[in-house]
């Protein structure tokens, strides 16, 4: 018998045709996103310099996942979700328009910016939540990790290196024109989510049981609450994703200001120190899943939260600005990485005909104290704008440690509600 050859070496099975086309559509709303996300605050910054309001239109963003996530979470159980990602991206274009329109005729004011927003934010519930529900259909229980990881490289790759860096220079053209590219975005993101294969975007479940009339039950939103607080570990871990996020947010919310004041960065060149920091997110996403495989999820998780918090740290302990934007890298690198496995985790453990009311629960609590925290943060900036890094990473590095042996047993869930051959749809 001959030796085997590098030939003979298994290859990982691709992933399927539908996977590619849900990949697509969310590459175009990450580089609306980006544009928009970089903009916005630049914006606010020619409208006031008060850390407090800037910060406010950062929790904003968050605010439509505690109004909206649940309510999103339920149409996605119940709807084509091709159709909702249009028609919510459509409407974020709308959005786009008036924003538009509002800075081309000198009507904006702050609280317009906020308003829209708001909108934005709104369209993302159900277009982020969509793209989320979707990947379980779209590929194999062992090929979570690696969608989740493309996914996140995408939307790093695209926000950080390609629409950030844009949109720093197309301000300093004209405000008014990232925006315009912002919406033209939504618009084509939400034309190619239609692309999507139907039979993995329904918000049904096939092969569940029927009534007497044929058609498919559905759980109840009891069903599903019942579900997240009985499944222990998912329980503990969203209290945990939680706290982390609002200390995230805590430390980010003033981040344009720490950068145009403290550490005296041109408008313009925003976008490239952002870029410079979505280098460490990008490697973290590309190089989760290879962790996870050879180091196990549990230690892969726990390490990634202990390495978030002690980039945050060192951001608001530097006054050097090469270093902050390494330390920021660091901390980005560690999100990165933890948000791989957890979106796998959460993919698996929950049943795919509850996973989008799920999810908006998931989110609703995990997001819920974010707005607080980030104004709570604007108002703590307005003393040092490095200092809400200083606690926020502190936050996150205590909170690895007291969490360490949930966090170490991550390795140990075994999903038991997703059937190994879902994710042939192409």
């Amino acid at each position: 018998m001959s030796a085997p050859t590098v030939l003979d070496k298994p290859r990982r099975a691709p992933l399927s045709a539908g996977f590619n086309r849900l990949w697509s559509a969310a590459i175009a709303s990450n580089l609306a996103d980006g544009l928009g996300r970089t903009a916005v605050p630049l914006i606010a910054t020619t409208l006031t310099r008060d850390p407090a309001l800037i910060a406010g239109l950062t929790a904003v963003t968050y605010l439509p996942w505690l109004i909206f996530g649940i309510p999103a979470g339920m149409l996605l159980d119940r709807v084509d979700r091709r159709i909702a990602m249009a028609v919510a991206n459509t409407l974020r274009f709308a959005v786009a328009a008036l924003l538009s329109g509002l800075i081309a005729t000198d009507q904006l004011t702050i609280w317009w910016l906020y308003a829209c927003v708001l909108l934005f934010g709104m369209g993302e519930t159900v277009f982020d939540n969509a793209t989320t529900t979707v990947v379980p259909s779209l590929v194999t229980r062992d090929q979570l990790d690696r969608a989740n990881g493309r996914m996140q490289s995408a939307e790093i790759v695209v926000q950080n290196f390609i629409a950030t860096p844009i949109a720093g220079f197309l301000f300093a053209v004209a405000i008014g024109l990232p925006i315009w590219l912002t919406g033209s975005g939504f618009l084509i993101a939400g034309l190619l989510a239609l692309a999507i294969p139907a039979a993995a975007a329904r918000g049904f479940a096939s092969g569940r049981a029927e009534d007497s009339e044929g058609k498919a039950l559905r759980p109840s939103f009891g069903a599903v609450v019942s579900f997240l607080i009985h499944q222990r570990f998912l329980r503990n871990m969203i209290v945990v994703t939680s706290i982390t996020a609002s200390a995230l947010a805590f430390a980010q919310g003033s981040v344009v200001l720490l950068l145009l004041q403290t550490f005296s960065v041109p408008a313009a060149a925003i976008g490239v120190v952002t870029a410079a920091v979505g280098v460490g997110a990008l490697i973290g996403a590309l190089t989760s899943s290879i962790f996870v495989s050879r180091f196990g999820r549990g230690r892969v998780m726990f390490t990634a939260v202990l390495v978030g918090g002690v980039g945050l740290l060192g951001v608001g302990l530097t006054a050097n600005l090469f270093v902050a934007i390494g330390a920021y890298a660091i901390g980005a690198f560690g999100v990165a990485v933890w948000n791989v496995p957890w979106g796998a985790l959460r993919q698996a453990i929950v049943p795919s005909d509850m996973l989008g009311r799920a999810m908006g629960i998931i989110r609703t609590i995990g997001w819920g104290l974010t707005p607080i925290a980030t104004i709570l943060g604007g108002f703590v900036a307005r003393i040092d704008l490095r200092l809400p890094f200083v606690i926020g990473g502190g936050v996150v590095v205590v909170l690895a440690l007291i969490a360490s042996r949930l966090l170490l047993s991550a390795g140990t869930q075994v999903p038991q509600h997703v059937n190994e051959t879902e994710g042939d749809a192409s």
